[in-house]
């Protein structure tokens, strides 16, 4: 397991924010541990630091580092155990006709248009709803590690663009839009499951999928995906949610 005592600190640096409103808890402050300088980031770095519970936001890669709040659980799927439930069957059943495609990182505008609907629509008021091009170019384009764009579509029509980090031991989902008028085919949920798939088929043992938090309901639906393991200190055990609520 790695610890930032493993960094050297004439290289990689660490350096905690002041506080800033809580994106997921309302009336709570957050802050965040962040790694400096970013361009030392590179594939090797990274897959070590997200076993120590970090993640990546375009170059930025940070961790919860909040003063009275735990909240934020890093989490990962135990890709070889996991058997999908009968909703989950379902969803890959009702999505099948999806077809995803490997694209350049690059900006398209047919993406940023899907991506400003899902904001619109997912995430009215949350502030991204209203990134112009150039913040959205620096969220999910920008990356100083591996990083895949998966496209799928269902015939002509663009349903779901996926980021998706590769590290050592597993893929990490950073960020996923789509279609906001399907809500019957849970894109969000057939995503995931999509991921799970992928990771077998490259051998790896683990699919990252960020922090739970048992209170926020854009992040509470990771617990759907079982068996997880969740960061405790610096050691990955398997998840049990009346532990960690």
């Amino acid at each position: 397991m790695t610890s930032l005592s493993d960094f050297s600190p004439r290289s990689i640096q660490f350096y905690v924010t002041a506080s800033y409103p809580c994106s997921y808890l309302p009336d709570r402050e957050a802050r965040s541990q962040v790694v400096t300088p970013n361009e030392l980031v590179d594939d090797n770095v990274y897959s070590q630091l997200i076993q120590a519970g970090f993640r990546r936001s375009g170059l930025y890669v940070y961790r919860p580092h909040c003063d009275h709040c735990q909240a934020c659980v890093p989490v990962r799927v135990r890709v070889d155990e996991f058997v999908p439930n009968r909703s989950q069957r379902r969803t890959m059943r009702r999505n099948q006709n999806l077809q995803a495609t490997l694209r350049e990182r690059i900006f398209e505008a047919e993406h940023y248009a899907l991506y400003r609907r899902y904001q619109a629509s997912r995430h009215a008021g949350g502030g991204m709803d209203l990134d112009n091009e150039d913040q959205y170019r620096q969220f999910l384009l920008l990356s100083g590690v591996k990083t895949m764009m998966i496209e799928f579509r269902e015939g002509e029509n663009l349903r779901m663009v996926s980021m998706i980090d590769g590290v050592e031991n597993g893929l990490s989902s950073v960020y996923t839009f789509y279609d906001p008028d399907l809500p019957q085919n849970s894109l969000g949920t057939y995503n995931i499951l999509w991921q799970v798939q992928l990771c077998r088929k490259l051998g790896l043992p683990y699919l990252y999928l960020g922090y739970w938090i048992a209170k926020s309901r854009k992040m509470a639906y990771k617990i759907n995906f079982q068996p997880l393991e969740c960061l405790v200190g610096e050691s990955w055990q398997i998840f049990n949610q009346d532990e960690q609520a």
